[in-house]
Order: structure tokens, then sequence, then C-alpha cells
């Protein structure tokens, strides 16, 4: 078996990761990790930890803390991926999402031995996509992705063409249920 995740689900907040990933582990008898609910012990492992990032976020603002955090979720996926060998694994928005090259270079590497990495949209057309990812986080989380300065997440992450550069796949999911998704992206990822 390959010493990595099988397959590595990555996109924007509210794209149907976790949901998805979940039905994909149940399918295929293979255990499900979400970096979200596992970030915290590896985020610990180089000095971050959810508490501190909300100090942060109250210290410089939401965008700047964001960026401060980039190691730590980086650090988090190399580690998680590594250490979930043939798991569907879920990566949260942001971890899939770096600012600085070098960052985005390492999660490519740590990714890479991943026999599948799928970028999951709503559909192609990226400003469709946002309304659909607006309409969804507001109604699961109660956030509209945009941060007290205008700074508008969902936006940025949709837009990153470094995200891109991580995937084998694209999986477009609107007017599907979880399961034809996952049903569908197993006939096209064995």
């Amino acid at each position: 078996m390959n010493a990595a995740a099988w397959m590595v689900l990555v996109g924007p907040a509210g794209a149907g990761k976790s949901t998805l990933g979940a039905r994909l582990a149940a399918a295929t008898g293979r255990d499900f990790a979400d970096v979200d609910a596992l970030g915290e012990p590896y985020y610990r492992e180089v000095g971050w930890s959810m508490e501190r990032l909300r100090a942060r976020i109250g210290a410089v603002g939401r965008v700047a803390a964001e960026r401060e955090w980039e190691p730590a979720r980086a650090h988090a996926v190399a580690r998680v991926v590594a250490d979930h060998a043939g798991a569907v694994v879920a990566l949260g928005a942001g971890h899939s999402h770096y600012t600085r090259p070098a960052l985005l270079r390492r999660v490519r590497e740590a990714l890479r031995p991943a026999r599948h990495v799928v970028l999951v949209m709503p559909c192609a057309d990226p400003e469709r996509s946002v309304e659909i990812l607006r309409r969804r986080s507001l109604a699961a989380k109660g956030t509209d992705w945009v941060s007290g300065d205008g700074h508008d997440f969902l936006r940025e992450w949709v837009h990153d063409p470094g995200v891109r550069t991580l995937v084998t796949t694209v999986l477009h999911t609107e007017g599907e249920t979880p399961g034809e998704s996952a049903e569908r992206l197993l006939g096209r990822c064995p």
C-alpha cells in the first residue's frame, strides 16, 4: 500500500469535502481523515494552536493572522497525509491555499505520493461557485467568509491558481447529491 493518503480532497469552504470524503471512505472501506478535525496536535508541533490563531486575529486582523498561520497549516497537511496511509483525507479550505511559494511547494511535495488529489468545486464558473459557496457557508456555518476589513476569503480560495497545481483532477458537484458525486468520482479515480 502507498505510504500516503489514497485520495486528498481540496477546495474552498462549503465545497463539500468532508461530506464527500466520509462517503468515499465508507464506499471504499477506507479510513477518513479531516484535517480540520485532526489539525490541532500537528499545529502544536510547530508552536501554533487554534487559540493562538484566534489571539492573533484579535491582535493583527484575520488576513494577517491567516498569513502567519500558513507554515503550521502546511506542516499539518504533510503530517496528516503521511500519517493516514491509504485513507481519504479532506483538507480544510486554508490548507490548500498559500501566499508563500515555498509553502505551496512544500504542500505540493507532501501531496505528490497521494494517488488522487481532487479539487472539489460547485461548477466551472468561478463567480457562480463563489455565490453557491457563500450560500452554503451562511446556511451551514453562519459565515460569508468576508473578514471585517472586507477581504473575501471565498473569492480568494476559488480564484487561487496555486491550488490547481496541487490536484490531479477537478470534480464539479452542482446538481448532484453527495452520494452521486462520490459515485462519479469513484468511477474516475479507481
